[in-house]
């Protein structure tokens, strides 16, 4: 399969992923925390371990000495990110509740669901760009990528919904919205495909920024919301999927290596 068919495949994916909102409206909320409470170990456990294990000594690899600044800059932009356009949203079971939208009656959007959308948007396009990136390098490296991203993505999704609805939407347009902007996702990876071949030293850029920004994601948002769990039986099931994420990523780079 060709690189380009491989990005618009994996980028297609996690665009799809907007749809699993829709699930959540025959959930009880009960399920919902739990299954919330697995996935957002499960995501910093991936996130951690594409990182740290394959996009981070690959930026270091391809860009040598400017290698470990990729990664740096990726840290800085996804924290201007997500300080500036506003990315950051809670994966904390106690906000989300997707049945909110049993509460509105009209379509009348609050002003911020368009900042939602718009950051969104965004974060697609960014994860777009990184998911390229890693598969311009290797299939292999592609695939985990995508991985940690999807784990990232599931959890994200259904808060995202859930702001949506609670923001005004109709369950029906806030999938659509959600769907439209996530398909920046396709549009980031087949721009960054058409651009690598013309701009120097862009897969090395991107792969230690995709790096950094992973760690990132794990580190500063996914690892405090772990924290708010005050349950120690409960913290100790987030453990082992938080770690159960971390060696899925090595295992996959044991039974797959980089060609």
């Amino acid at each position: 399969m060709s690189t380009l068919l491989w990005i618009i495949g994996a980028t297609l994916l996690i665009s799809l992923i907007s749809f699993i909102g829709v699930f959540t409206l025959s959930f009880r909320k009960q399920f919902l925390k739990k299954a919330l409470l697995v996935l957002v170990a499960f995501a910093a456990g991936t996130l951690i371990g594409v990182s740290l294990f394959d996009l981070v000594p690959e930026a270091i690899e391809l860009g040598g000495a400017s290698g470990s600044l990729y990664v740096v800059i990726g840290i800085i932009v996804f924290f201007a990110v997500e300080r500036f356009v506003g990315w950051h949203h809670s994966h904390h079971e106690e906000d989300i509740d997707p049945k909110g939208y049993k509460e509105h009656h009209h379509d009348h959007k609050k002003p911020f669901v368009y900042t939602v959308l718009a950051s969104e948007a965004v974060h697609n396009f960014i994860d777009g760009t990184l998911i390229a990136a890693s598969f311009l390098v290797d299939p292999v490296l592609g695939i985990a990528s995508t991985i940690a991203v999807a784990a990232h993505e599931i959890p994200q999704e259904i808060g995202d919904f859930a702001i949506l609805l609670h923001g005004g939407l109709k369950a029906g347009k806030a999938l659509l919205y959600n769907f439209i902007v996530a398909i920046t996702a396709v549009i980031g990876g087949v721009l960054t495909f058409f651009l690598s071949s013309t701009v120097e030293n862009l897969t090395p850029l991107l792969i230690g920024v995709a790096g950094g920004g992973f760690l990132y994601l794990a580190l500063v948002d996914l690892i405090p919301e772990i924290h708010k769990e005050k349950n120690w039986k409960k913290s100790v099931v987030q453990f082992v999927f938080l770690v159960v994420g971390i060696f899925v990523m090595y295992g996959l780079g044991v039974l797959l290596p980089h060609g």
